[in-house]
């Protein structure tokens, strides 16, 4: 079986994909004038408590300041110390925080 290409292209984009629907859309009701906009949406308490969660979060420093001088303050003086354990413990435990995540 042969196609052929036809001479006239499909009208393609939401610009001409209006005009082509047109004529269809037309309804043999008078057209309704637009009513005002006096909806009112109410989304709930959830919704509020997440919008203030969000704006005090969004207020809050992202990281502690005062910590972090601490320990720079504590690693040029040598007092610093690494407790591998402790490291090793944690990392296990965001795997598989991280794994037991994706199977749901």
């Amino acid at each position: 079986m042969k196609i052929e290409k036809s001479a006239k292209p499909l009208p393609v984009g939401p610009a001409t994909e209006g005009q082509a629907r047109a004529p269809a859309a037309k309804s043999s009701a008078p057209a309704q004038p637009a009513a005002p906009s006096s909806t009112s949406v109410h989304l709930g308490e959830k919704t509020a408590q997440l919008q203030s969660m969000q704006s005090s979060m969004a207020s809050a420093p992202a990281v502690d300041a005062a910590k972090v001088a601490e320990i720079k303050q504590a690693i040029s003086e040598g007092r610093f110390q690494v407790n591998s354990t402790v490291v090793a413990d944690r990392l296990i435990a965001s795997v598989q925080d991280l794994l037991g995540t994706q199977k749901r």
